[in-house]
């Protein structure tokens, strides 16, 4: 298993008529992830100039445990949830270098 951190920036663009519904959607997944074996943080930031998009800054001890968060039941309620509603779901996956 890998042991290097992984940092996730993740970009969520929500439809306008339905930035609501995202959002809602979206606060569901924080107290659950967080209390996820691997979660260093996990937080949500709505764009100041833009509403519409949403970003998670998050920090994992391990790819592998990401990878499980991403299989997690509560990703795929929210991805029901929200089909339709959300314009573009972008994921970076990064490497802290310094």
């Amino acid at each position: 298993m890998s042991q290097e951190k992984l940092t996730i920036v993740a970009r969520i663009l929500a439809k306008e008529e339905k930035r609501d519904l995202v959002k809602s959607e979206l606060l569901k997944l924080i107290e659950v992830t967080r209390a996820e074996k691997g979660c260093i943080n996990y937080d949500l930031h709505q764009d100041n100039e833009n509403p519409n998009q949403f970003l998670f800054f998050e920090n994992w001890e391990n790819k592998e445990l990401w990878e499980t968060h991403m299989n997690n039941p509560h990703l795929s309620e929210y991805m029901k949830a929200t089909e339709g509603a959300v314009e573009e779901f972008i994921v970076h996956q990064m490497t802290h270098i310094a």
